[in-house]
Formats: structure tokens, sequence, C-alpha cells
């Protein structure tokens, strides 16, 4: 008979943000420890809250599941003599399998041991599995306390383990399981006796904890709405700040409250940035769109008492919405454009000056990029003027007192100092994007600022020899590189990276030509990875050795990459290129053979197939010249796949390596150039064959 397993670590108070992998980590390793240990069972569900992990596995097997195997041993012929005697070798074959030698069977020339294991009963196996579980936990930071060896998130203070009605006996960190969980700190007992792993969560809940994120997250959603939606208005629930707000408590309650009309008046940015970053709070916007002077926060606890915690959140809500209007007030003061000497007073990176210099090289390089984007010269002052004003806000007291709004304070106070709006455009979009998700720059300046920024903090920082390795990636070099890449193909930007990266090189003073060269191999690997079977092409359904044979033929035109992706992976590219890759992967398997300098002479040429097949090959290499410039990718494709029949032809027809050297090198060197008349598109060698 099957029965729920119930597994809780009891805890201090977990990190918010740590909570979501944690879960997931923990039903990976659940499943992956259950199937090793043959244990049958069914759902497997991670809940949590702040001060608990927890595993509940429903309908899990009492015993596990018999197994058969077969271990292979010496050959017939070694494990017996002439007169059919065993062996040393079979004998001691046996003696490690752990059966005797008359049992072992004997099946295609070679004897086997054949082992049976029963099931033993699941009971006995779990406090091993579930103390390796904590073991194998890991966590961004880990803490020790008291006198113990052992590492986890916080200290644990209990732990509950149930099989069924029966506790699992096993001992983590000194404590020994038990039935004894803890319910709400306020509202709940401070021992809550769980009969069965059946009855967890409503016995939980009876104490005023909702142990599933799930419920706890659509139970705050629909709070949230509601509240919103009694002030007649609708609030901005942010999937990341929800995400939080649902592990910083056990019984959500939201409440509403209220702010002075009169702060409306600042940029909205500056009134959500304290209520949401600071304080976990939601923000409730008009019908019109409009921020009303009204925000919800969710506390962890019941509605006693609720208008005192009313009270005290406005107050502290009171008190950030004052700094801000000081500091708003006191930096209307003097124009953006003043502030761009006191960036000497900041420091970017050791060795790299101040981001005062960062700016002088970030004009230069913007003006560099945004020509090669093709625009006009008009346009290059405003992404000058928009580079030289993007970092001046960073030494406003807004942004000193809250960082988050460095750029959407740039893009206000150059509004309120006269600059054209495509300047404070420019300045609020180079950071974008600044997270995974984020909206990207929407303006030709924007992009043009963006990349440039983005790319001179990968040079300079790679320069340095600090090149992210393994997950250590402190100046989050991978986000900026993943921007850059977004954004170029979002505003269909064709551009040469190398020619940035020389740029970058000069105006950074790097000229030791092996540094250089070291450093833009490093560049391109780098955002090579950025567009692999991981990360953008992997995400846009890309198939894997679609992206290896693509990112094979040059990664320097990043849009370019993309266009050619998509273009294959298209219907018409795919019917193409499945024509072509098998009679262009025969071709270069020869073709490796061709020596460099041997070019093609059409009078060497002497069956009708290898006439034929040059023919067509001029044909396709003047269409594909064509193609090229167009851009028409599968029109290449296509090209390719009409060579398919007359390479077939010349295989069936030619025999390629003949005794006289003029004529093999001839052909060699046909299907040589065959073989590379895709290769600025995609190495069609890579292409793993479909079945037929």
């Amino acid at each position: 008979m099957a029965k729920d397993l119930l597994f809780e670590i009891g805890t201090e108070e977990i990190p918010a943000r740590f909570m979501p992998d944690v879960l997931a980590r923990l039903a990976e390793l659940a499943a992956k420890a259950l199937d090793e240990k043959r244990i049958a069972h069914g759902e497997i569900r991670t809940l949590g809250t702040p001060r608990r992990i927890a595993l509940l596995i429903a309908e899990t097997a009492e015993t596990q599941a018999e197994q058969t195997t077969r271990k292979k041993g010496p050959s017939i012929k070694v494990a017996y003599d002439a007169a059919g005697k065993p062996t040393k070798a079979v004998q001691g074959f046996a003696r490690s399998a752990g059966v005797a030698v008359e049992d072992l069977a004997i099946e295609e020339e070679y004897v086997y041991a054949v082992l049976h294991e029963h099931g033993q009963q699941v009971a006995a196996l779990l406090p091993e599995l579930l103390t390796g579980l904590v073991d194998a936990l890991n966590f961004p930071k880990n803490m020790r306390w008291g006198d113990l060896d052992m590492k986890f998130v916080r200290p644990i203070h209990w732990l509950v383990a149930l099989f069924g009605t029966e506790i699992v006996p096993l001992t983590v960190a000194g404590i020994e399981a038990g039935r004894i969980s803890r319910g709400h700190r306020v509202l709940g007992a401070s021992a809550v006796e769980i009969s069965s792993a059946a009855d967890y969560s409503a016995k939980m809940k009876e104490n005023y904890v909702i142990v599933d994120p799930v419920e706890r997250r659509s139970l705050i959603r629909s709070q949230v709405e509601k509240l919103a939606v009694e002030q007649g208005g609708a609030a901005t629930i942010d999937d990341e700040l929800l995400e939080e707000v649902l592990y910083l408590v056990e019984y959500p309650t939201a409440l509403c409250g209220r702010f002075e009309e009169k702060y409306l008046d600042l940029p909205a940015e500056a009134i959500i940035t304290p209520m949401r970053e600071h304080q976990r709070y939601f923000p409730v916007f008009s019908k019109a769109g409009k921020l009303l002077p009204v925000f919800i926060t969710v506390r962890n606890g019941g509605t006693d008492f609720i208008d005192n915690v009313r009270h005290g959140n406005e107050r502290v809500l009171r008190a950030r919405l004052a700094d801000a209007r000081f500091f708003y007030d006191e930096d209307r003061k003097a124009p953006l454009g003043d502030r761009v000497e006191k960036l000497k007073t900041i420091v970017f990176q050791e060795g790299l000056g101040t981001m005062y210099d960062k700016v002088q090289r970030l004009k230069k390089l913007s003006v560099m990029i945004a020509a090669e984007m093709g625009m006009h010269f008009d346009q290059l002052a405003i992404v000058a003027r928009a580079a030289e004003l993007s970092k001046s806000d960073l030494v406003t007291g807004m942004v000193c007192e809250f960082t988050e709004l460095q750029g959407v304070m740039g893009r206000e106070y150059a509004k309120l100092s006269g600059e054209p709006d495509a300047v404070a455009e420019g300045i609020f979009e180079h950071y974008l994007p600044r997270f995974a998700g984020d909206i990207l720059p929407k303006t030709q300046v924007g992009r043009a600022v963006a990349i440039a920024d983005k790319i001179d903090n990968i040079v300079t920082t790679f320069s340095r020899g600090k090149i992210p390795t393994g997950s250590q990636d402190p100046y989050a070099l991978r986000r900026q590189a993943l921007g850059v890449v977004n954004i170029l193909i979002d505003g269909k930007i064709s551009i040469s990276m190398q020619k940035v990266y020389a740029a970058a090189f000069e105006l950074t003073g790097i000229t030791d030509v092996a540094k250089k060269l070291s450093i833009a191999v490093a560049m391109e690997d780098f955002f090579r990875q950025r567009l692999n079977v991981r990360n953008v092409l992997g995400d846009a359904g890309v198939r894997f050795d679609i992206v290896d044979a693509v990112l094979s033929a040059g990664t320097d035109n990043i849009y370019q990459v993309w266009l050619r992706a998509k273009a294959i992976t298209s219907p018409e590219g795919m019917a193409a290129m499945e024509k072509a890759v098998a009679a262009f992967t025969r071709a270069a398997n020869l073709a490796g053979k061709a020596e460099d300098d041997v070019m093609i002479e059409s009078v060497l040429l002497q069956t009708p197939e290898e006439k034929q097949l040059y023919k067509a090959y001029l044909g396709a290499k003047q269409e594909v010249t064509a193609m090229t410039g167009a851009h028409d990718y599968v029109g290449i494709m296509q090209a390719a796949a009409e060579l398919s029949e007359p390479i077939d032809n010349f295989f069936n027809a030619v025999m390629v390596m003949v005794d006289d050297e003029k004529v093999r090198n001839n052909r060699l060197a046909l299907l040589k150039a065959i073989s590379g008349l895709t290769s600025d598109v995609i190495d069609l060698s890579k292409i793993v064959p479909t079945a037929k």
C-alpha cells in the first residue's frame, strides 16, 4: 500500500530571492533519489514559506521494486580450461559478483552473473535518502551556527519527517525529526502536531501558515486586485515583486494605504521606486493610466490591528516621498549639462579612470556606431549629446538616494534642462535592458548609446583580465552582452562587431597588437555564447545542429546571424537545406584533400557529368553572389539545393582520385569550390541528417 511522504525543514527566515530555485532544486533531487532507489511514487510537490522548506510526495511505495541485472564476465575460452573446469579467472569473477560458479549463465561465448535484488522496505531507506537531500541542497550563501560543521542557508530549528503516519527516524544538525511543526509566529501554535503526511497542508492552514506557494500567490494577487478596484483603479502587479512578497509572508493579508496628493507632481517613477524597491508596495493606477495616491501592501498576518499596520506603512512612505521631493527640488537648481564635470569624482574601474573619462569614450564610440547604423549627419550630434549626458544623473541627489532611478531621472532632468526629446530618451534607453525580460531601446539614438556603453564596459573589463568564468560575473557582463545581441536583433542593425571592437580598443588606449587580438578573440567567443543553443537562438527554437552550423559560418554581424538562422529554419529553408546537405557533405568529405592554390581549369574537365556540374556550379555561384547582397538566405539554400542532382550524378559517374594528378586536383578543386558555396551562410557539414 502506498503512503504519502512528508519532509519539512524548519529554519529561521530564508531570503525570499533564494526560495524559487531551492524548491525547484529540491524537487529535482527528490525525483532523482527516488528513481535511483527504485521507489515508485506519485506527484512530487515542494512547498515553502520564509520559515520552512517542505517536500510532499504522494503515493510513495512501501517496498522497492525488484531488479534483475546481468554482469558480463570473461569469455568461455578464458573461463574454462580444456577439460571444462572453471579457471581462476571465472572463479574470481563469480566471487566478486557474489554468486556461485555453477550459477553463472553462458550466452554468446561469454559468462554472465545474473543478479536478482529483492525490494527492501522503503521505510528503512528513507532516513539516508532524506538526509542526502539536505546535504545536496545548495544556496547562494550559507551559514554555520554553534559548533556544527554543517552549512545551510539558515539555522535549522525543527524537522518533520513522516511516512504516512509513521515518523522517519533521522537527525540533521543535531535535531531529531518528529511530527511537531510550528505555526505562524504570532497567530499560530508554537507546536503543531502533524498526525500524517496527508494532513500537513490543512493542519498548517489551521495555524495560519499557507505552505503552498501557488495558493499563496493566487491569494495575494486576488486580494491586491480587489483592493485596487475598490479604490477605482488597477494595481500594477510586477511578477518579480509578487515573487518576492510571496516568500516574505506565510499568511498574506493585503491592505491599502494612501499618501498626500501633493507628491503626485513628482515624476511617477520617483514615487513608484520607493514603493516597489524599498517598501515592496504595489502602485495603483486610474483607468486613464494616471498614478493614484494609493498603495497596496501585504502583511504577514490577519486583519487584527490592520489600521495600525496601515498607518505605520503610510508614515514610512511619507518619509521616503519627502526625501524624494527634497532631492528633486535641489537637483533642478542646476541644468543636467553642468553635472558632467562632477563625473570626474566617480571612479569607473580601477586603472581605467573616472566616469568622466568613460563618457568621453562613449561619445566617440556612440557616434561611430551610429554612423555604421546609417544615421544621418544631423542625428550624430544628438547621439553625441545623449552620450555626453548619459551618466550625469549619477551625481544627482535623487539617484544617489534611489540608485534604481539612474537613467529615469536623467531623462527627466534633461527635459527640464531644455534638451531635445531625442537626447532625453537616449539617456534613459542607454541603460536598457536592465534585467531579463526588460524592454529594449526603441530609438536609434538610444540603441547606439546603449550598444556603445555595454561594449565599452565589456572591453575595458576584459582588458583587465576580468573575463567571466563559471558562475562568476561580478560586472554582469553576460547580461550586457545579451543586451547588445537583443538590441541588434530587435533594431535590425547590421554592423561589424570587429569594427566596433577595434574602435573601442583605440578609445581605451589598447595598442599592443597581441593584446588586442587576444581580447578580440575572447569577445567573439563571448558573444557567440550569447547566441548559442542555450541563449538567443536556442530560445527562438532553432535546432541545436543548425545553431552550430550557422555560428560556424561567422558571427561578426549578429543581426545577419539571426536572419540566417531564421531563414534556414523556415519551411522553405529547411526543405532546401535537407535536399542540399547530403550532397554537399559528400563533396566536403573529398574537398578537404584539395590543395589551396589549385584553380579550376575548364579544359581539364573530361566527362559530361563533371562538365555539367561545373556549369551548374557557375550558375549557382552567380545566384548566391546576388542573393548574398540582398540577404536572401532562403534563396541561397535553394540555389545550393539545385546542385544536389548534378553532384549525385558526378559521384555516380566520375572517379575523383584518378592517377592523373592534374585531373585529380582539378576535380578536387571543383568539389572544394562547391562545398564552400554556402560557407558564409551555414556550414552544412555540421547538420545532422534527419531520418527518412
